[in-house]
């Protein structure tokens, strides 16, 4: 998948453009969905799931200690697997080529991974 993001700075800089690339992402796969209702629905869902991780993300990074950390990166994962479910329903359901979805559930696969590891990581720092 490519990013228009420079990958400078620390881990969590580029941690955070790559969600800004995945909400790029996600705004043009909602805009290919059909003007159906099915569409509609899809697109809804998907659009509000997968556009929160980046920003909540940015709020993680502002957190005012490890326990408020720790819970909003929760909120991350919690929006990421939602966008998954959704990414996959498209897949299911071929309601769009699976060639423009599997790219973007593949960044979301990863992205799920690298919040889950960031939270055990986390969690276990003292």
């Amino acid at each position: 998948m490519q990013t228009n993001s420079s990958h400078r700075g620390d881990k969590g800089d580029d941690l955070s453009g790559r969600l800004l690339d995945f909400t790029v992402h996600i705004i043009r796969l909602v805009q290919a969905l059909p003007n159906s209702p099915v569409g509609k629905h899809i697109g809804g869902q998907l659009l509000r799931s997968g556009t929160s991780p980046g920003s909540n993300y940015e709020e993680a990074r502002g957190a005012e200690s490890r326990a408020d950390f720790v819970h909003k990166l929760g909120i991350v994962l919690k929006e990421l697997k939602e966008t998954r479910f959704w990414l996959r329903v498209i897949l299911r359901a071929s309601v769009l080529d699976s060639s423009r979805v599997e790219p973007i559930l593949c960044e979301c696969e990863e992205l799920c991974a690298i919040m889950a590891k960031s939270i055990l990581t986390a969690k276990s720092k003292k």
